[in-house]
């Protein structure tokens, strides 16, 4: 059996058609570390690189818009939660997309959680649930687990 030329092409172009729609977008990396503070206290830090863009959200964003950031950190026997997950002072600005004013992050953003823990070395688990947006589009929102090694 012998395809044609014009075959050939005809199966090219439609393979690439569907590799090029098949392509997730994933314009945030994760990344994570840790430093100790103290004989019991340590902070671990999240980073997401956002591509140019695009907004990822604050922890503060309110009802009606797009989601929050939220971290989630099951309890553990190794660490506990020492206050609230803080952020930096993020980009606040209306958005007719969402018909109110959303504070966000562009390029990237640490965030910050100090524990108390039992001993070291130890293990921060948790997960952190995200949504991103661009001027065109918004993406679904986003889990991410995490397992972060304090030493």
């Amino acid at each position: 059996m012998r395809f044609s030329t014009k075959a050939f092409f005809a199966a090219v172009l439609v393979l690439s058609a569907l590799k090029g729609s098949a392509q997730i977008l994933n314009p945030v990396k994760w990344s994570y570390g840790a430093k100790k503070l103290s004989a019991t206290e340590a902070v671990v830090f999240i980073k997401a690189t956002i591509e140019g863009g695009w907004h990822l959200y604050s922890q503060t964003v309110e009802e009606g818009g797009p989601v929050k950031t939220t971290f989630t950190f099951p309890a553990s026997k190794d660490y506990t939660l020492n206050g609230t997950t803080k952020e930096p002072k993020p980009i606040v600005r209306m958005e007719p997309a969402f018909g109110m004013k959303v504070a966000f992050f562009e390029k990237s953003v640490i965030f910050q959680q100090k524990v108390k823990v039992g001993k070291f070395p130890a293990t921060v688990k948790g997960a952190v649930e995200y949504m991103v947006c661009n001027d065109e589009k918004c993406l679904p929102p986003t889990e991410q687990a995490f397992s972060i090694p304090i030493k």
